[in-house]
């Protein structure tokens, strides 16, 4: 008589502690994330002062940055032979470790070249750590909740830019460009003890790989003979391209040209990351119940708005270009969350690991050469003033409409 509600209160208390184990371990990749993404964005803004300090051109400042990002795409190319062959979970602490030590590298930096190579360090980390961290995303949470799953996971890039780089912006305003750095690898020592707290073995792909390791090459061929995740990693491509284009720059040039002060700067990272805050939520709730390519391509279009404005603005009131940040940083969530979630959908998950480094590969040398690119178009004049930015949105819309073109290609496979 009493059986069925002792059992079923039973099944509501173990559903609700697979769903707060879950919890836990999404926030825990999370503040991964967090710090991955902190250390890089902190870049873009600390721009003004490290030309100064290092007395470097626009296109030297660029070098910084894409050095970062062109040794997470070898790594992340390399990594792809040899991760679906552990338990995801260790290779995500490996590389953190990693990770920090570069960052800590970056903090006591005395010059251009030093802080090159503590760049490519943590490059070489950083590279494969993200791409890890949403192959975890993907081999624990059903596809169905896989956007919304994405979307707590990239409330990370919130955080950075609404306390993360604001915060790092100051330190380095009151002490000098290292304070952030040294920061970044004390928080992550806590988040490393996190890791291995709250994030539980990732190791049900073993099953699948176990039974045939492909030779070396094979995983090449895999991936890239497979039109599905050709189209995918392509569509990644050109979204990261088209947005780091613009990103590398639009401090600089709101300094250069629209009128901000080096310590306003922190404003466009607080009101976007407080816009993404509210947007992320619902852009992954949006994308699960709507659909992902419908959401991709809505967020694709209206991304265009924000790089035609930022990329064209004159010495406007601080506060309009406060708002074309946060639409800016609004669009760019839209076309990230349901871009990553399709990502994971196009491959089984039991060689997602190295499809997932593939594309992470794929992404950061896109963004590293969107960088080298606007590097090379973006000069400063005789007034001081950055020339040739509208150019370079031109070209961010034209490869965004490239990948809403790619995206109808891609489709989710059997087995998520």
């Amino acid at each position: 008589m009493f059986r069925k509600p002792f059992l079923g209160r039973r099944l509501f208390l173990q559903c609700k502690v697979v769903v707060n184990s879950e919890k836990k371990m999404l926030y825990t990749l999370a503040a991964v994330q967090f710090s991955n993404i902190m250390d890089f964005m902190i870049m873009m803004p600390l721009g003004p002062l490290l030309m100064r300090t290092f007395h470097i051109a626009p296109h030297q400042f660029s070098y910084i940055v894409s050095s970062y990002t062109i040794t997470a795409g070898i790594s992340g190319f390399l990594s792809a032979f040899w991760v679906d062959k552990f338990d995801r979970k260790k290779i995500v602490q490996f590389c953190y470790a990693g990770f920090l030590l570069g960052t800590l590298f970056c903090g006591l930096s005395s010059d251009y070249y030093s802080m090159m190579a503590a760049r490519i360090v943590t490059g070489m980390f950083g590279g494969i750590l993200a791409s890890q961290v949403l192959a975890i995303v993907g081999d624990s949470v059903p596809m169905e909740r896989r956007a919304s799953a994405m979307g707590v996971v990239m409330t990370a890039f919130s955080a950075a830019s609404v306390f993360g780089v604001p915060f790092g912006l100051m330190l380095s305003n009151w002490i000098d460009y290292h304070a952030p750095f040294l920061v970044i690898a004390g928080l992550g020592i806590l988040i490393q003890i996190a890791l291995n707290s709250f994030v539980p073995a990732v190791d049900s792909h073993l099953v699948y790989s176990s039974a045939s390791k492909p030779p070396f090459f094979n995983v090449v061929v895999d991936n890239m003979t497979d039109k599905n995740r050709v189209f995918a990693m392509l569509m990644m491509f050109c979204m990261v391209f088209s947005q780091f284009s613009v990103i590398s720059f639009i401090s600089p040039y709101m300094v250069a040209n629209v009128g901000f002060r080096e310590d306003q700067l922190f404003l466009i990272y607080l009101i976007g990351g407080v816009c993404t805050i509210f947007s992320m939520p619902f852009i992954g709730k949006m994308a699960d119940k709507s659909g992902l390519q419908k959401v991709f391509t809505i967020g694709v279009i209206s991304s265009m708005i924000p790089f035609l404005l930022i990329t064209h603005m004159q010495p406007w009131p601080i506060y309009l270009g406060l708002v074309v940040a946060g639409l800016f940083f609004i669009t760019m969530t839209a076309r990230t969350i349901p871009a990553s979630a399709m990502v994971s959908g196009a491959v089984h998950p039991s060689k997602r690991g190295s499809f997932m480094s593939f594309t992470s590969s794929l992404q950061q040398l896109g963004s590293g050469l969107g960088s080298l690119m606007s590097g090379a178009i973006i000069y400063k004049n005789e007034l001081g003033l950055l020339v040739n930015y509208n150019f370079v949105g031109y070209i961010s819309v034209i490869v965004s409409i490239l990948a809403i073109f790619i995206a109808q290609r891609v489709r989710v496979v059997a087995g998520n």
